[in-house]
C-alpha cells in the first residue's frame, strides 16, 4: 500500500506510541468543531437511510448567500481534495503548472489524468513567497495552474494583484486558473477573496472547505465556485453522484447559518497564539516561516526523524519530507489553542 503522506493520522501515531496523541500535524480551526454544527450532523445521520441530495441544493444556496455568488456557480463535493482530481479528470490537460512547494494533491491528480506537470519552484530567501517570475512561466501550452493562497505548507498568502494578473494571464493563454482558498478564512487574508472576480475571469476556479475552517474533516465538505457552468458540469460527471453526504451537508448548513463567525472567532485566538508559537520554535534554534495562516512551517536542520523523536513524546507532527522544494528536515505544524502549543514546545526542547 502506499504510504500515508499528509497529516492527521492519528491512529497509525497512537499505534506506534502506545496511547493517545497530540495531533498537531492537521491544520484545522483550534477552536475544533462548533456544537451546532456537530449536533446537526448527529441529528441528519438518523436521516441517512435514504440517499442524500445528489445536487446539494440547500447547501448550495446557504454556500451561494454566504459567498455571494450565483447557486449555479457552486459544486459541492467530498472535501476539497475530490474536487481536485475531479478538475484533472474533467479538463485531462496535457500541461500544467503547479508551485514548489505545494499541496501534493495538486500533482497527483494531474498525474492520475495522463498530464505533464512543471513545477514553478519558490524560493527560500523569498520566504517561499508566490512573485512576478510566475506571469513568465503561465505559457502557450499551459492548459491547467494551480495556485494556493495562503500556500500550504508555506502558510504564505498570494498578493491579490497577483492572483488577478495570473487570472488574466491564464485568459491569454487559454489556462483554467484554479485558486486553492481553503485555509483562507483562517489567515490574516480572510475576505471575500477572489469570488467577485468569477464573472470576470470564467477561466478562473476556486477551491474551498468546510473542512479547516469548521474542523469537520471526517466528514469530508469543500466546493468549487467558478462562472463557467460548463466546467462545473464536467467534473459533476467526472466522478460519482452523492458524494456528500447527508450529515455533512447538514453540517455545512449549519455552519453557514448557525455559526458564521466561527473562522473569525478562530482568527482572534491565532493572532496571539500564532505569533506566540513561532517565538517559541525560534528560540529553540528551529528556523520558521513568517506563516499567515493556522499553521507553520520550520527547518530542523539535518533533523530528518524529528517527527518519530516527537511521537515518542506522544506529539504528531507532519513531515513535509514529500514537498517538493523542501527536504527531509521540514516540518509543518498547526497553530494550536495555549495548552496544546505549550505541549508542542515542551516535547520540542526534550527531543532536540
Amino acid at each position: 500500500m502506499t504510504p500515508y503522506t499528509h497529516g492527521g493520522d492519528v491512529l497509525t501515531a497512537r499505534a506506534r506510541f502506545g496511547g493517545d496523541v497530540l495531533d498537531c500535524s492537521a491544520n484545522l480551526n483550534p477552536l475544533g468543531m462548533p456544537p451546532a454544527v456537530q449536533a446537526a450532523a448527529a441529528a441528519a445521520a438518523a436521516d441517512s437511510a435514504r440517499y442524500p441530495d445528489p445536487l446539494c441544493r440547500a447547501l448550495r444556496a446557504a454556500i451561494a448567500a454566504h459567498d455571494g455568488v450565483a447557486p449555479e456557480q457552486v459544486l459541492c463535493g467530498g472535501g476539497a481534495a475530490e474536487l481536485i482530481f475531479r478538475l484533472a479528470y474533467a479538463l485531462r490537460p496535457r500541461r500544467a503548472l503547479i508551485t514548489a512547494p505545494a499541496f501534493s494533491e495538486y500533482e497527483e491528480a494531474l498525474t492520475a489524468a495522463g498530464c505533464a506537470v512543471t513545477r514553478h519552484p519558490l524560493r527560500r530567501e523569498n520566504r517561499f513567497d508566490v512573485d512576478g517570475g510566475l506571469l513568465d512561466v503561465i505559457a502557450p501550452g499551459v492548459e491547467l495552474v494551480f495556485l494556493c493562497t495562503p500556500n500550504n505548507p508555506t502558510g504564505r498568502l498570494v498578493d491579490g494583484a497577483l492572483l488577478r494578473a495570473a487570472a488574466e494571464q491564464c485568459r491569454a493563454v487559454g489556462a483554467v486558473l484554479a485558486v486553492d482558498e481553503c485555509f483562507l478564512p483562517l489567515s490574516d487574508g480572510a475576505g471575500p477573496g477572489l469570488a467577485p472576480c468569477l464573472a470576470e475571469y470564467p477561466n478562473l476556479l476556486l477551491l474551498r472547505a468546510f473542512t479547516k475552517s469548521y474542523a469537520m474533516a471526517g466528514l469530508r465538505l469543500g466546493y468549487a465556485l467558478s462562472a463557467n457552468g460548463g466546467l462545473l458540469e464536467r467534473m459533476a460527471a467526472a466522478g460519482p453522484p452523492w458524494s456528500v453526504s447527508t450529515p455533512a451537508q447538514a453540517a455545512g448548513l449549519a455552519a453557514l447559518e448557525q455559526c458564521p463567525d466561527w473562522p473569525g472567532k478562530a482568527r482572534a485566538l491565532l493572532a496571539s497564539e500564532r505569533p506566540a508559537l513561532s517565538d517559541g520554535l525560534c528560540a529553540l534554534g528551529l528556523e520558521v516561516v513568517p506563516g499567515q495562516a493556522n499553521y507553520l512551517l520550520f527547518r530542523s536542520a539535518g533533523a530528518a526523524d524529528l517527527k518519530e523523536r516527537m511521537l515518542t513524546r506522544g506529539v504528531l507532527i507532519r513531515s513535509c519530507a514529500n514537498y517538493h522544494g523542501l527536504g527531509n528536515d521540514w516540518y509543518r505544524v498547526c497553530v494550536g489553542q495555549a495548552e496544546q502549543n505549550r505541549r508542542l514546545l515542551a516535547a520540542l526542547k526534550e527531543v532536540l
